[in-house]
């Protein structure tokens, strides 16, 4: 009963005919996750990207990168797009990686 109410409702709260680009988006799920959980997230994208690719990737087991892949010490940052338009990428530091 309250998804149909929910569903009353939407039209008064969302654009007509405005896209949602992540509609459909096998990714529109990490918009939901907390910005602490997306940052992990999309460490496990790459990491799981990059050794499907067939590069050996592991865990550094110290704050200054995330993982050596391939031999090299890595710091990945993860954005979706805003609202704005754009893609933001927050506590870029000067790290001890490649």
């Amino acid at each position: 009963m309250l998804a149909c109410i929910a569903g009353t409702l939407k039209s008064d709260y969302v654009l007509e005919g405005a896209a949602d680009p992540w509609a459909g988006s096998p990714f529109a799920w990490i918009r939901t996750r907390p910005s602490r959980q997306v940052g992990k997230i999309g460490e496990q994208l790459v990491a799981g990207w990059c050794a499907a690719k067939g590069l050996d990737v592991v865990a550094t087991g110290d704050a200054q990168a995330d993982r050596v892949i391939a031999g090299r010490r890595v710091e990945i940052k993860f954005s979706t797009l805003w609202a704005s338009g754009g893609y933001t990428f927050q506590q870029i530091r000067d790290q001890n990686c490649d």
